[in-house]
């Protein structure tokens, strides 16, 4: 539990930070990030609402963005209502969250503002999306109750025999990921992956498969493909190294002439 990081993109409300820091110690979560918050974490109404988890808010750490909330993260879930501006599965905190937990993996659960939720570019860094099924008659849920029902979940997760014994691990992520890699710790980390989608579309603009009016849409196609691959280190550094190679036989195609 100490891996996974809760990031909270741009927060608003001092009082959802404390709450939210509250439930987290609760849940045996004590990793919280504020990208760009809007409010004081280390206000009154925040250490009220905080009680006796005011260390959580304390500890917690500040970023300007959504790539260096990231920084040494393997895995990246994001939560959303929008399944419609989603290509890929929109899965339930009981379903996913599993995915999150193994040894030696440095992960993150992200929620957005609490007046629009996340962007599509801010969705882009996530390999996996989380919906909470409420009732449709009203299924919007405050940011507080959102991150509670998904410290939840993992703390149960957490508990389970098969968390706890590693044979029992490799048996959950085989059924989640259906790659050994991943339980080994040997996923590629998030701003490696950043690295080479940006190698990938500079090429690609060079040789005119992109356009830079349409690319921005291509390129999350391309995320998602290699989101379903669920990349490692190794297989990241061969992708990037067969890019810099066409990039030379680019440069010196007409070097003996």
């Amino acid at each position: 539990m100490n891996e996974i990081r809760i990031i909270l993109v741009e927060p608003a409300g001092a009082l959802n930070v404390g709450s939210i820091a509250r439930v987290m110690k609760n849940m045996g979560l004590s990793n919280l990030i504020l990208v760009n918050p809007k409010c004081d974490r280390l206000s009154e109404s925040a250490r009220q609402m905080a009680v006796h988890a005011i260390d959580i808010l304390e500890q917690a750490q500040i970023v300007p963005d959504l790539p260096q909330a990231l920084q040494g993260c393997q895995r990246a879930m994001a939560t959303t209502a929008r399944s419609r501006a989603l290509a890929t599965k929109l899965e339930s905190p009981k379903s996913a969250l599993a995915w999150l937990i193994a040894d030696n993996i440095t992960s993150a659960l992200i929620f957005g503002p609490e007046d629009r939720g996340l962007s599509n570019q801010e969705l882009n860094y996530a390999q996996r999306f989380v919906g909470i099924p409420a009732n449709p008659v009203y299924p919007s849920l405050n940011l507080a109750q959102a991150v509670a029902v998904c410290a939840y979940e993992l703390y149960q997760l957490s508990l389970s025999k098969d968390i706890d014994n590693p044979s029992g691990c490799v048996t959950l992520q085989a059924r989640e990921s259906d790659n050994l890699n991943s339980v080994l710790g040997n996923d590629a980390t998030i701003e490696t992956l950043e690295g080479y989608y940006a190698d990938l579309e500079s090429l690609l603009l060079d040789v005119g498969y992109l356009y830079p009016h349409t690319a921005t849409a291509r390129m999350a196609k391309f995320r998602r493909l290699y989101n379903r691959a669920n990349l490692t280190k190794e297989e990241v550094a061969m992708l990037r190294g067969i890019i810099r190679q066409i990039k030379w036989a680019i440069n010196n195609a007409n070097g003996g002439e």
